[in-house]
């Protein structure tokens, strides 16, 4: 042999350990792989596929909704372009926010909705990318613009968009009331959000100008309230409050009606207020209300104690204890007005 002879090409026998058999244009080439015998690979009857354009599959045959996902990404440009290593897995730091998003009906597939669909019965995958970003839509890959990118969830090694904005994105392309109704119900119901941050979503995305949006909004926040309810009464059984008078009017005598609380306390003059609304476009003169209210009954004075559905979800014990509290700090302040308790 001499310096004119040519090399053989590397062995392709290295890509058989890649962690996902998934490897876009770029990635192919960090493993010394060139454009011309990537396409000689996914040739009619070749042992690779081009999945979208500039993403290839390492074997023939269908596809895994796994892969479906990590192609997805892999077109939007995540990882960045030139690395050659697959996404991280659950749980596991990146080097750089993520600048596409699974989101949508996959997204809500991810984090383990049941009123989904499967993953491998989903015909799109919509991925939210930058507004800015160059890049159109293609094959299974349905790409969502954002002004601001949101956070991500790493989910079976790839980046999710939270919750309340998967929601949006799936709501944005469904007709079906029962199905929109299904999810955001699930939503609430299962814990994965509170009320007040999807309306926000589907509030920003204008998407409560849809009467089967609106429709499942109240759905929404009535099941929001119940759940809050259960835990608040959860609350004083577990952690030994004495028991409250529950759902109850207040008004002076012979006077204006104060308003309802969820729980009242008349000895300490202690009451509970949970805060159960949602952002809406409407909401201005409610928050006006609800402020009125409670400054009329402090200044009766009468303590309320705001509470509201996440406090209640991811901070039981402490709630508890600011109860508490307000009811022991009672025999320090001057009494109360009197004050009609009415069943509500």
């Amino acid at each position: 042999m001499n310096h004119n002879t040519p090399l053989s090409p590397r062995p392709l026998s290295h890509l058989t350990d890649v962690q996902r058999r998934v490897l876009s244009a770029n990635q192919l080439r960090a493993h010394e792989v060139s454009a011309a015998r990537t396409a000689a690979q996914c040739r009619p009857g070749g042992p690779w596929q081009q999945l979208l354009p500039g993403v290839y599959v390492l074997h023939p045959g269908p596809t895994t909704s796994e892969e479906r996902l990590h192609a997805a990404l892999l077109y939007a440009g995540w990882p960045a372009t030139g690395r050659a290593k697959a996404i991280p897995a659950q749980g596991q730091a990146h080097d750089e926010p993520p600048q596409a998003v699974v989101t949508g009906l996959a997204a809500l597939a991810l984090h383990r909705f049941s009123a989904a669909p499967p993953l491998l019965s989903l015909d799109r995958i919509d991925v939210l990318v930058p507004r800015t970003r160059r890049l159109r839509s293609t094959g299974f890959v349905q790409l969502v613009r954002a002004v601001a990118m949101p956070g991500a969830e790493m989910i079976a090694g790839v980046p999710v968009a939270p919750v309340p904005r998967a929601l949006a994105d799936a709501v944005a392309v469904l007709d079906d009331a029962e199905a929109v109704r299904r999810l955001l119900t699930e939503a609430v119901r299962c814990g994965h959000t509170e009320p007040a941050a999807i309306v926000a979503e589907l509030t920003q995305a204008r998407l409560l100008t849809r009467a089967h949006v609106v429709d499942a909004v109240d759905a929404l926040l009535a099941e929001g309230r119940s759940i809050a309810e259960e835990r608040l009464y959860a609350m004083v059984r577990g952690f030994g409050l004495p028991d409250p008078l529950w759902n109850v009017d207040l008004r002076l005598p012979g006077g204006p009606h104060l308003g309802g609380l969820d729980a009242y306390w008349p000895e300490q003059s202690v009451a509970v207020e949970l805060d159960t609304r949602a952002p809406r476009q409407d909401d201005a003169a409610l928050f006006s209300e609800c402020a009125r209210k409670r400054d009329a009954l402090e200044r009766l004075g009468i303590t309320v104690v705001h509470i509201t559905p996440k406090k209640l979800r991811e901070s039981l014990e402490q709630q508890a204890a600011v109860v508490r509290t307000a009811l022991m700090a009672s025999t320090e302040r001057e009494p109360a007005a009197y004050v009609v308790v009415l069943p509500r």
